[in-house]
């Protein structure tokens, strides 16, 4: 059965991600797309270019899955706009919105072992597909996989479709670094000269972040900026762990700076000088803060219901709003389709920003950071204590992994729903948000959230309090929780 997830569809290669099944999703996707666009038309609505941008990351076979696929969009008189080289998602974001396409398709499985391909689509917005969408797609699924016409799928070859003017190869890296350079005040780092570490993880980013940290003048390393299908035996996911190279060549050598980008450059990873890992939370924080102050841009913020209540406190000082949202970064996308929003991110390593694509970008972000060193002159941990300064005090937070039966998980579920604790490590339970998992807000500010994963046996334990110490005891009271 194919489902598509809190980001796309995505398989095992040659188990459930193959050639058939690609064929499947894509005629699902033309069906919806040549729907909507009549639906569109019969309304009135705003019409978009029924044209479908397609790309492609650096995994196995990605590229073979995308031509396939583009081959299935122009049998259906659907035009193809596909990459030359493999594509970051927020590239693929940002063409749909600048040409009015229909829709865009990425062969990514973004952060995932290197077993697994994906295919992402998003609509004509540029955000990641909504619920709506994605029920409705498998749905057309269904209905292809058990119908017994197997014309259903109507397919055009390559070159012929390309002769036929049906594909047209896209090389959009100039018009997308045109538009960040837009964003990022390049000057101020160029003025800095960072010595900047960079590691695209065999991936996508490779000819972006590297390209506009030198036009920037700055002093660049970059690590594994060539194709591996393998991404080196470890997920293509720039957390602390993979990106222990890059820390060890910050704690060794002096360098202002790290980054890294996942597999299709939508996520980030970030080291401090000192070779220290910046989390997600504290950068998204540091960035909405740098924003305000220097951008002077009015509107909201927008955060996962499982991402730090640091931001919370940064928008209380500016007097910004805050629009909290269930995980997955399609509903932060959603926010800035109807608010004007300032920032946009979520725990996992991914955010927006005003004026750009309602997708996450890895490499915007990776410039953003570099934007903020190079501005304040000194490392981001230092920053960071200033904004703790500011906001009142420390406010820290941590992810843990707790795996166990799916049997287990059941019974945990049922205990959250009928039995939630009225107090974690002697603390009072002040509130339970329940938009996405369980979030049981404590009395001293603390919080500890509890969410399920729908795919794999782990229950995923978010804590966030004042210091490392008291994490460690909401951390374990947590688990001594869910192993009762």
């Amino acid at each position: 059965m194919i489902k598509f997830g809190t980001s796309g569809w995505r398989g095992i290669i040659a188990d459930d991600f193959t050639f058939d099944n690609v064929r499947i999703v894509t005629q699902a996707i033309a069906d919806y797309v040549k729907e909507t666009s009549r639906k569109s038309a019969v309304r009135g609505k705003k019409q978009y270019r029924q044209s479908v941008v397609v790309g492609y990351d650096t995994r196995f076979h990605s590229e073979n899955f995308a031509r396939i696929s583009a081959e299935v969009l122009a049998g259906n008189g659907i035009e193809v706009l596909f990459t030359k080289r493999d594509c970051p998602t927020p590239v693929i974001a940002f063409e749909i919105l600048r040409v009015k396409s229909a829709g865009g398709i990425n062969f990514t499985a973004s952060h995932n072992p290197p077993e697994y391909n994906g295919l992402k689509f998003s609509p004509s917005w540029g955000g990641p597909a909504l619920p709506e969408t994605t029920t409705a797609i498998e749905k057309k699924c269904i209905m292809l996989q058990t119908s017994p016409a197997k014309n259903k799928i109507k397919m055009m070859p390559y070159e012929q479709a390309v002769n036929k003017g049906l594909i047209s190869e896209i090389e959009p890296e100039k018009r997308y670094l045109k538009r960040i350079r837009e964003l990022v005040d390049l000057k101020a780092i160029k003025k800095a000269k960072l010595k900047i570490v960079c590691d695209v993880l065999y991936g996508t980013g490779k000819g972006y972040l590297d390209a506009l940290l030198e036009e920037s003048g700055c002093e660049t390393r970059i690590l594994h900026n060539y194709r591996n299908v393998l991404f080196g035996g470890h997920s293509p996911e720039p957390n602390k762990a993979n990106l222990s190279e890059l820390l060890s060549i910050l704690k060794k050598e002096k360098y202002n700076l790290g980054l890294g980008t996942d597999g299709d450059a939508d996520r980030f990873g970030i080291i401090d000088a000192d070779g220290s890992f910046i989390t997600p939370n504290d950068t998204i924080a540091l960035l909405f803060d740098h924003l305000v102050r220097t951008r002077k841009w009015k509107g909201v913020v927008a955060r996962s219901v499982m991402t730090t209540h640091l931001i919370d406190a940064v928008a209380k000082m500016h007097g910004v709003q805050v629009r909290e949202t269930p995980v997955g970064f399609k509903y932060i996308g959603e926010v800035m389709t109807k608010e004007n929003m300032i920032i946009g991110g979520e725990e996992s390593g991914g955010l927006t920003i005003m004026g750009h694509v309602p997708e996450k970008d890895g490499i915007l972000a990776c410039l953003l950071v570099a934007e903020l060193v190079a501005a304040n002159g000194k490392p981001i941990k230092e920053i960071l204590k200033d904004l703790y300064n500011r906001v009142g005090g420390a406010i820290m937070s941590t992810r843990l992994n707790f795996h166990m039966p799916m049997e287990k998980m059941n019974k945990i579920k049922e205990k959250l729903s009928k039995n939630p604790p009225s107090s974690i490590a002697s603390l009072k339970v002040k509130e339970i948000v329940t938009i996405d998992g369980y979030k049981f807000l404590l009395e001293n500010g603390s919080w500890v959230g509890l969410r399920l994963s729908g795919t794999e046996p782990v229950i995923r334990i978010y804590v966030e309090a004042s210091s490392k110490k008291r994490i460690d005891v909401l951390a374990q009271a947590s688990k001594k929780f869910l192993a009762s």
